[in-house]
């Protein structure tokens, strides 16, 4: 029977086809908060997305983090991760009643995830050097715990405040290095991860996202009547789905995982770029997807604010996040970037006439960022 700790090279650990099984749960999760957004697309609406979205990439990232430890080989660890599926499902099945009747069972499922993964992964590292990190884990986790029960028997702004404070724990708890008092903090060297896995790990949640993406806009699509303004937006989306898999595959994910993979301290590393930087490129995505199915449905009127924000901050959001991510890995500013924020605030100030161009000027800046990075680094100026 295979050990419950994988066997750790340094830097090559491979994804295991479970943890891939596992992700599948979180392709229903980014679909539901999609929906959502649509459904609400107001500034109230927006900022619940928000919150359900950071909760629902913790829940991921954690158990990304918790497997680069974990054999995913073995039987007990296929067990947790098909446990963590199931709260994962019954929480993305309570995303649409979130904030109403279903936020105790929301709250539970999340609170329950967390305290689990931490306590078996303790469990197995007991007689493991790195241990004594995982109690203090439990301990956070705990304690965040609390609140997401807590907000789930709440009602209204209570219930945002107790979530916002569960959040507000977790995000902190890395950069605290779990400190707890009595038992102090974690070292900074019980962050070593295997690099390469990380990598493959995140980079396999963006395809997920956008994936998401083709499924929300492809939908619609199907159920719209076909027009030339309906198929150029329909065309439009896709083309910006491209640019974002350009943008971050081809131009940032090979060169960061050879970084990662080599690094002194990986683990420091993975913190920012991986565990912190990813959430604005995925954010990015699922809100852009939102903003196109709300162009389909009506492509030639003029865009509403909400229609205008979702194709103004879903790209913002994605190139930001792939901003700092590249700067992290690589060590400078990649300026096109920089020149695509530029672009999308110009958009912003434009009159543009209808959703149709709105989608089509998103669509290009990606398409701009895209080329202009490509060609940069192809002449090797550093100017990326």
């Amino acid at each position: 029977m295979a050990g419950l700790l994988r066997t750790r090279t340094g830097r090559e650990a491979r994804v295991g086809t479970v943890e891939l099984f596992f992700d599948l749960v979180f392709v229903f999760a980014i679909t539901q908060l999609s929906l959502g957004l649509l459904e609400q697309p107001d500034w109230l609406g927006a900022l619940e997305t928000a919150l359900l979205f950071l909760g629902v990439w913790w829940i991921w990232i954690c158990t990304c983090w918790a497997t680069n430890w974990l054999n995913p080989e073995s039987g007990r660890v296929r067990i947790l991760l098909f446990t963590l599926m199931a709260c994962g499902m019954v929480l993305s099945m309570a995303i649409p009643q979130a904030w109403g009747k279903r936020g105790l069972v929301f709250g539970a499922a999340f609170a329950i995830a967390q305290i689990g993964r931490s306590l078996f992964t303790a469990i197995a590292l007991r007689n493991h050097g790195s241990h004594g990190r995982f109690p203090r884990i439990t301990i956070w986790f705990t304690a965040s715990g609390i609140f997401w029960v807590g907000g789930g028997v709440a009602h209204g702004t209570e219930r945002m405040l107790f979530w916002t404070v569960a959040l507000a724990i977790e995000y902190i708890g890395p950069f605290a290095y779990f400190y707890v008092p009595g038992l102090g903090r974690q070292r900074s060297d019980d962050w070593d991860v295997e690099g390469r896995h990380m990598a493959e790990r995140c980079g396999l949640f963006i395809i997920i996202a956008l994936g998401e993406t083709i499924l929300v806009t492809g939908t619609t699509a199907a159920r719209t009547a076909w027009s030339l303004p309906v198929l150029t937006v329909l065309g439009s989306a896709f083309v910006a789905t491209i640019a974002m898999w350009w943008i971050y595959f081809n131009n940032g994910a090979e060169p960061a995982r050879r970084v990662i993979a080599h690094a002194d301290h990986p683990g420091r590393l993975a913190r920012l770029a991986y565990t912190y930087f990813h959430l604005p490129i995925v954010a990015g995505i699922i809100v852009l997807a939102a903003g196109d199915e709300m162009v389909i449905a009506y492509p030639i009127d003029y865009p509403d604010s909400p229609t205008l924000a979702t194709h103004m901050a879903g790209p913002a959001l994605f190139l930001i996040g792939n901003l700092l991510f590249k700067r992290t890995t690589w060590q400078r500013w990649p300026f096109s970037h920089v020149g695509g924020l530029a672009v999308l605030g110009l958009g912003g100030l434009l009159p543009l006439p209808n959703g149709l161009a709105l989608s089509l000027w998103a669509s290009a800046t990606l398409v701009l960022v895209a080329t202009w990075e490509t060609r940069s680094l192809r002449n090797a100026s550093g100017l990326g």
